[in-house]
Formats: C-alpha cells, sequence, structure tokens
C-alpha cells in the first residue's frame, strides 16, 4: 500500500512539472515560490466605529489561513510575503424595501452592511506579484432590519471570512 502510495505522490509530481508548476504550486490553490518561507501580517486596524472585533478578528483570520493553507512560517514583521491595511469603511444601507411590519408601511425590510479594507501586499521574492500601492478589497452581508449588526458576532465572521477569502486569492492564488 505505502509503495503504491508513493507512486502515486510521484506521479503528481511528474504532472506538476508537466505542467510547468515546478517548485511554486500546492493543493490549497495557492501559488507560494520555494524560496518563500515566511509570512508576516500587521495588526490591520479598525477605522470605523462599527464592529470593535472586526480588527482582531480579519487580522487573525488572514494569519491563520496562511497557517492553515500554507507551509510558510508565521513572523512579526517582514515575512516573505508581507501584508498590512486598514479597515477604511462600514457601510449599512437598505438592500430591499418592502412592506414594514404593519403591512402598509413601504419601507427597508433588510439592510446590507458593506467593509472595505485596503491591503498592501509585498511579495520579496517575487516583487512582480505585489500588489500595487493599496488594494481595496469589500463585502457585504445582508441582515433583517430588527438585527444589531454591530452586536452580531456571526455578520463579522461572515465578513471576515469573505475578505480572507479574496485578500489570500488576490496575493498567492493570482484570481
Amino acid at each position: 500500500m505505502l509503495a503504491g502510495l508513493l507512486v502515486g505522490l510521484s506521479g503528481c509530481s511528474h504532472i506538476a512539472s508537466l505542467l510547468g508548476l515546478n517548485g511554486t504550486y500546492s493543493f490549497s490553490g495557492a501559488s507560494i515560490p520555494d524560496a518563500a518561507t515566511t509570512f508576516s501580517v500587521t495588526y490591520i486596524p479598525n477605522n470605523t466605529a462599527e464592529f470593535p472585533t472586526l480588527a482582531n478578528a480579519l487580522t487573525e483570520g488572514l494569519r491563520d489561513r496562511f497557517i492553515r493553507q500554507t507551509r510558510l512560517t508565521m513572523v512579526p514583521e517582514g515575512g516573505d510575503l508581507a501584508f498590512e491595511g486598514d479597515i477604511i469603511s462600514a457601510v449599512e444601507a437598505p438592500s430591499a424595501i418592502g412592506a414594514a411590519g404593519d403591512g402598509q408601511t413601504e419601507g427597508a425590510i433588510s439592510n446590507r452592511m458593506t467593509v472595505t479594507v485596503q491591503v498592501m501586499f509585498t511579495n520579496t521574492v517575487q516583487p512582480e506579484l505585489s500588489f500595487t500601492g493599496r488594494q481595496s478589497f469589500s463585502a457585504y452581508v445582508d441582515y433583517s432590519v430588527d438585527a444589531r449588526p454591530g452586536a452580531d458576532n456571526q455578520l463579522v465572521d461572515e465578513l471576515v471570512e469573505t475578505l480572507v477569502e479574496n485578500i489570500f486569492n488576490a496575493a498567492v492564488a493570482q484570481w
């Protein structure tokens, strides 16, 4: 059985070689150069009055994604792949209009919270893959008008999940 597994793994590397993926492939969708060994994500401050837990959740979410889905080691700053940024806006607006609770008055029946983050990504191993300047990423969550978005950690979790996915893909999956 072990011999079959080794042959299977050997076949994967041969396929990767044929596809020109030497040294930069992974099964997580990330394209990390072999020479890169570290990453850093500095604390991403929240410059809005919304979601007091968002800054820590986003910073830790991005760190966790790199720990779980790459072979890179986290360092406090100056990683081969380095991230820094700011949460620059959190905007709440109606997302659906309809009959309100009394059935007669028109109004918002759901709201949308949109959060925007600006991120600087530096790839010291392949500088051409770094972001030019700061790149903006936005995520939104729709919720009932009866909900209190600032008090709902589920909304923060959903926003963070989308933002982390988008930042990760833009930096190392080139999507």
